[in-house]
């Protein structure tokens, strides 16, 4: 397939030619390509985010290309990687065996009880451990061809491969977290990669020197204590805190301002879902009350551009599997790839 523009117009009818967004690109000659991670092995509420790359992808392409602040990002050339059907089944294979886990735990008994558990709790790890490295291969094979990458996942261990391979290009970038979930739980359920460890995951590696989290409101004192602990290099905006100074009178502007200036020059964006009113992403795994709205969250973006910083990559992981969730999901994705395009163009490029 080659990309012609003059014979493209993103004004017609929303193209199936099983690309994201419709658009009429390869992975030659698209500059952003986007891996989907269909995977929740760890989960430990509802269940349905595996499907949610599929999802995203069914919705995306009755969405209009006008974008309001990218009006032609289009034109950078998205792809989106098949969603690999292998993975889906060993996502299947191992959610079965980890939710012999989850239930054994939710009974109050050791995984040492018979039937012993614990080589299953090992195999698991492995297999989740397997997966971070594919997606670390493909990260680095997309970037060594010159390529902007994205996730889709998944729950929200999904990226942690992603964040590895950013990490061998850059020697200092910060991750603008939204979330209603601090995900800083050492191995939660004995899962060493769960969903709700990937920022605990994430402090692990030295290249990301901050991260600035917004949203939270689910949380446990463990997490606190530990961005009590970091010395300034976890950063939490929780959601009864930012609502408290809405409410106030402080606007959400200057917040904004607020929230950027603790992030450095390069910006990885991870966003759950769930870091939105549940209005959004009723089918998403563990939604919570409260949030932000979806435009709070654009304009956060559109102040990180303002104020310089750059876009190096992001994914939105915790899609439900539902019609509207997909729906959502999809604006979310092609706002995210826009901007990165929009701040890549008023900064420099890599150090």
């Amino acid at each position: 397939m080659s990309y012609h523009q003059q014979d493209y117009n993103p004004s017609g009818v929303g193209q199936i030619n099983g690309n994201l967004f419709g658009l009429p690109f390869d992975y030659e000659s698209a500059n952003l390509t986007v891996f989907s991670v269909p995977w929740e092995v760890t989960v430990s509420y509802g269940i349905g985010t595996a499907k949610g790359p599929q999802r995203i992808l069914d919705a995306s392409t009755q969405l209009d290309l006008f974008d309001f602040d990218n009006r032609d990002g289009w034109k950078q050339g998205i792809f989106m990687v098949e969603i690999s059907q292998k993975l889906l089944e060993k996502n299947e294979y191992y959610r079965t065996l980890a939710a012999k886990i989850i239930q054994r735990l939710e009974q109050g008994k050791p995984l040492t009880d018979t039937p012993d558990l614990t080589p299953v709790l090992t195999e698991i790890n492995q297999a989740c451990q397997q997966v971070n490295q594919w997606l670390f291969e493909q990260c680095q094979e997309a970037m060594k061809d010159g390529k902007k990458v994205a996730v889709i996942g998944g729950d929200h261990s999904s990226p942690l491969g992603y964040y590895q391979a950013l990490a061998t290009h850059y020697p200092d970038y910060g991750i603008l977290h939204i979330d209603a979930h601090a995900d800083l739980r050492n191995a939660y359920e004995g899962f060493e990669f769960s969903h709700a460890s990937i920022m605990y995951n994430t402090m692990k590696i030295p290249q990301i020197s901050k991260l600035v989290q917004v949203g939270i409101r689910d949380i446990c004192l463990d997490e606190v204590q530990m961005v009590e602990r970091s010395h300034g290099r976890i950063i939490a905006y929780y959601d009864p805190a930012i609502k408290q100074k809405l409410y106030s009178g402080t606007t959400w502007i200057d917040l904004c301002q607020e929230i950027v200036s603790h992030l450095p020059e390069y910006v990885y964006i991870s966003f759950d879902i769930d870091g939105l009113d549940p209005k959004y992403c009723a089918s998403t795994g563990t939604p919570v009350p409260g949030g932000l709205e979806l435009e709070q969250a654009y304009m956060l973006f559109r102040e990180l551009i303002e104020s310089d910083r750059k876009i190096i990559g992001f994914d939105l992981c915790e899609v439900g599997d539902a019609e509207w969730d997909g729906n959502v999901g999809a604006r979310i994705v092609y706002k995210l790839a826009n901007l990165m395009d929009l701040s890549q163009k008023r900064v420099s490029v890599l150090p």
